[in-house]
Parts: structure tokens; C-alpha cells; sequence
């Protein structure tokens, strides 16, 4: 018999499962191009499932269900709060782009969307091998079909298949780490595999060998180098919307399953991950922001500007344990640090695709650099919302992107280690140089002469989402005491069970 408690575990997600049934089931009789109703039912059930994550959040309690296979902690809550608010400013953002693009009609695009958040949800609360493994690949298979949903657009059709091949090698990389520690703990529990490991009693090179499959997994999921090699590709081809599908709320997911497979379960072995993740920092930092330098399509260059933030990530994470000391004021420092850099990443990227997102009209992208000629004298106010979060991702104050780096930074910095200090340098020097290609768009917003007269216009609720996305990137730069404090009560009430 299942206890109440197991239920608990898995309420947001049995709800989830529900309403996108019920949506998909909705879908099949509707002629509307545009699927108001599916849109209004769908927002709906995502402003629902948000507030019940950030009451469960707020509550600090932790619970395991079904044989400790889910886990219900603050840090999950509030990962799966803050997704569900992505994938609401998505939709927002993307529905008169795809209603435009007649991406709409099949019904698609509204129940992939949910089954990818499910996909989310899974992975932020799986507490079991298995169950985290299901969930990236809900994601990643609603991810393939959303990046084809445009089935006579020739580019968006080789970005899914691009997208399917390597996805599907990365997907084999995790699987067969994660085969290598179960057959070396014999369980898929983190729990346990915690304890088998941290017991000293298993060969430690048959561990650091899935090890290694692992993080590579991870690494292409997060977009870090050198498993980056789908990102640009995937961000220029796929959709605009489908873009800002996968490179928003995904995030928050990779974040937490690193979390969970890497602290929760591994962090006995941490001397050995973070090597490997101090590499992919610095792999991340070079070629993203050397090769952003380069490119002239603006859903190309915040690909490679993706691959620098995530370095960041990686910096934050493989600062929590100092020279195989596990000390709970660093970890909290690193952890917490790490889980800001990557929400108020996500909230920077949703407000600069939002502007891209705006800008594009029917049979026009507006995706090239150069489409951003003037956009000041067309609307300063869609330019200035842009701009700062340019200015932000560059790590410029008084912008949030300034107090994340400087987080993240200060937490590395605090360990001692020269190597340390060295590989903060190294970052500082890597943001002069992305610093480079944020402000050439700047300046072309501002100093160069508009391609077109026409006014940009959008309906009230982008503009009003818009407005309050690109306000708080500004608003939580100047006072990020809040968001910093509940990510490192969330760490530490999580890392405490």
C-alpha cells in the first residue's frame, strides 16, 4: 500500500501528468489556428503548479516517497517553482511567434511543452538513478520533437536531427557512468550509493570510471565544452521559440540533477569530479566566449555565450569541497552561489529572446545582428530591456549577471588553492573578452541606422511580461540579498538530509 507521504512526494508532477492529458485530449477538436483556449488552460495549470512548488519550498520540509525514489526538498520546490515560471514566460513569449509560423495547428507545441516540464520535474525530484534517467529523456525526446515541429522548414528539420544524434550519444555516455556505479555499489538509491561510497570499500578506479561517463553526460547537458558541439547548431536552427523552450527552464534541471548525482551521491569522490569539472570551466570560458567573437547571427552568439555562462556554473560547483574537506560553510557558499548564477541566468536569457521573440514577424526571423540596427529609435523600450541584459550576461553592475559572477568568484577565491585563485583570473580575463560581443550589439541598437521605420508591437501581455523580466534583471542586481538567501537556505536545508 502507498502512504500518504509517497503521494505528497509526487503531487506536482500527478498534476502535471493530468492537465497535459487533458490538454492533448482537448487539442484533437480544435480547428483555431491560434488555440486561445489550450493557451489560457495551459498558463493556468503552470501559475497553479508554481505557487503549490513555492508553498512546498517555503514550508523547508524534506520527505522521500516511494521507497526514497522521489525526494520533496527546498531546493527541488523551489528549482521546480522557478521552472514552471520559465516555462510560463516562454509560452508568453512564443505563442504569436509559432501562431504566426502555423505551429499551432497540429496541437503539438502546448502538450510537448508540459511533457517537457514533466520531464523537469522528474529529473529535480528522481532520488533514484533510474528515475533521473527517465526524466532527462522525457525532456530530451519532447525537446527533438519541438525542435521539428516546423515540418517544412529544412533548417529546423537538421538542428532536431543534429540535435537527436549527439543527445542521444550524451544520453548513452550518462547511462553507462551511471551502469558503471550501480555495478560498483550495487544500488540505484543516492542514498545509498552515498554511503557505499563514502564506506572506502569500493575499488576506486572502477568509480572514478563511471565517473567520468557521467560528467561527460552531464557536461553535453549543460551545453559545457567540449560537449557543446550541439548548442550552436540547435539555438540557430531550431525556432525561435522552441530556442528559448531549450535553453531556459532546462537549465534549472541540468543544474539540480548535477546536484544530485554528483553531491548527493558523490561527494566522496569529489577530489576526482571537480577536476574534471575545473576543465570543462575553463574548455567553457575559452571557446565561448573567443567564438562568440566571431559570429554575426544573434541566436548563434547567445549560443556561445551559453557555453561561457555555464563555465561559471561549473566554477561554482567545483568549489564546495576544498582539498577533500567537506566543510558546510563552503559548500554552502559554492552550491548556493551556483544555484543563483543559474536562475537569474535563465531570467537574463528569457527577457533577451523575449526581444528577439518580439522583433521576428512572419517570414521574417530577425535573428542577425544586424536586424538590431537601430532598434532604439524603433523602441527604446524593447532596446533598453535587451541592453540590460546584454550588459548583465557581460557581468557589468549595477546588473544581476555583475552579483553572480562576483558570487561565484568570491566562493572560489575562498578555498586559498593557487589553482584556484589562477582559474578566477583566467574567468575575470574571459569576461573582458565576452564583454566584446555583448556591447557590439549595444552599439548597433543604438549608434546604427534602422533597416526598417516600422514600430515594434506586441500584444499587452508580452509587453507587460517583458517589461517585469528585463526590471527584475536591474531590481535583483541592486538588491540580491533575497534570491541569494533562499538559494542558500534551500541548499542547506536539502544537503542537511
Amino acid at each position: 500500500m502507498i502512504d500518504n507521504i509517497s503521494w505528497l512526494a509526487i503531487y506536482p508532477e500527478i498534476l502535471l501528468l493530468v492537465m497535459t492529458c487533458v490538454i492533448a485530449l482537448a487539442d484533437l477538436g480544435v480547428s483555431s489556428a491560434r488555440r486561445t483556449g489550450t493557451y489560457i488552460l495551459t498558463i493556468l495549470t503552470l501559475v497553479v503548479l508554481a505557487v503549490l512548488q513555492g508553498v512546498y519550498a517555503s514550508s523547508g520540509n524534506t520527505f522521500y516517497g516511494f521507497g526514497n525514489m522521489v525526494v520533496s526538498d527546498p531546493m527541488g520546490n523551489w528549482l521546480k517553482c522557478f521552472a514552471s515560471v520559465a516555462m510560463i514566460v516562454t509560452l508568453i513569449y512564443g505563442r504569436p511567434y509559432a501562431a504566426d509560423r502555423d505551429m499551432l495547428r497540429g496541437g503539438e507545441f502546448f502538450t510537448l511543452a508540459l511533457f517537457s516540464l514533466l520531464g523537469m520535474f522528474v529529473m529535480i525530484g528522481g532520488n533514484n538513478f533510474l528515475l533521473i534517467y527517465l526524466g532527462l529523456e522525457l525532456l530530451t525526446l519532447s525537446g527533438y520533437a519541438m525542435v521539428a515541429l516546423r515540418r517544412d522548414h529544412t533548417t529546423a528539420t537538421e538542428a532536431a536531427m543534429k540535435y537527436f544524434v549527439l543527445g542521444a550519444m550524451a544520453s548513452g555516455f550518462l547511462l553507462y557512468g551511471l551502469s558503471m556505479i550501480y555495478g560498483a555499489t550495487g544500488s540505484l538509491d543516492i542514498g545509498e550509493v552515498f554511503k557505499a561510497v563514502n564506506s572506502g570499500q569500493i575499488r576506486h578506479q572502477v568509480l572514478v570510471f563511471g565517473v567520468v561517463f557521467v560528467v561527460a553526460g552531464l557536461a553535453f547537458k549543460l551545453g559545457a565544452a567540449p560537449f557543446h558541439m550541439w548548442v550552436p547548431d540547435v539555438y540557430q536552427g531550431a525556432p525561435t521559440a522552441i530556442t528559448l523552450m531549450i535553453g531556459g527552464a532546462p537549465k534549472l534541471a541540468a543544474f539540480a540533477i548535477v546536484m544530485r548525482l554528483l553531491v548527493d551521491g558523490l561527494l566522496p569522490l569529489a577530489i576526482d569530479w571537480q577536476q574534471m569539472l575545473g576543465v570543462l570551466a575553463v574548455a567553457s570560458l575559452l571557446v565561448g566566449n573567443l567564438a562568440a567573437i566571431a559570429q554575426t547571427n544573434l541566436k548563434r552568439m547567445l549560443a556561445y555565450s551559453t557555453i561561457s555562462q555555464m563555465g561559471f556554473v561549473l566554477i561554482g560547483l567545483m568549489s564546495g569541497v576544498v582539498d577533500g574537506n567537506v566543510e558546510a560553510a563552503t559548500i554552502q557558499s559554492a552550491y548556493s552561489s551556483a544555484m543563483f548564477y543559474v536562475v537569474t541566468y535563465v531570467l537574463t536569457t528569457l527577457a533577451a529572446f523575449g526581444v528577439i521573440l518580439l522583433l521576428a514577424r512572419e517570414g521574417f526571423e530577425s535573428e542577425e545582428i544586424a536586424d538590431m540596427a537601430g532598434l532604439n529609435q524603433r523602441s527604446p523600450l524593447y532596446a533598453g530591456v535587451l541592453a540590460i541584459c546584454l550588459f548583465s550576461m557581460a557581468g557589468i553592475p549595477p546588473l544581476v549577471g555583475f552579483y553572480a559572477k562576483l558570487a561565484v568568484l568570491q566562493s572560489l577565491m575562498a578555498s586559498g588553492q593557487a589553482a584556484y585563485i589562477g582559474l578566477a583570473v583566467f574567468a575575470v580575463m574571459m569576461s573582458l573578452i565576452g564583454a566584446f560581443y555583448y556591447l557590439r550589439v549595444v552599439k548597433v541598437m543604438y549608434f546604427d541606422a534602422p533597416l526598417t521605420a516600422t514600430r515594434v508591437s506586441a500584444p499587452l501581455e508580452v509587453r507587460v511580461v517583458l517589461t517585469i523580466n528585463g526590471a527584475l534583471v536591474l531590481i535583483l542586481g541592486i538588491l540580491p540579498g533575497g534570491l541569494m538567501s533562499l538559494c542558500a537556505d534551500a541548499i542547506v536545508r536539502s544537503l542537511a538530509t
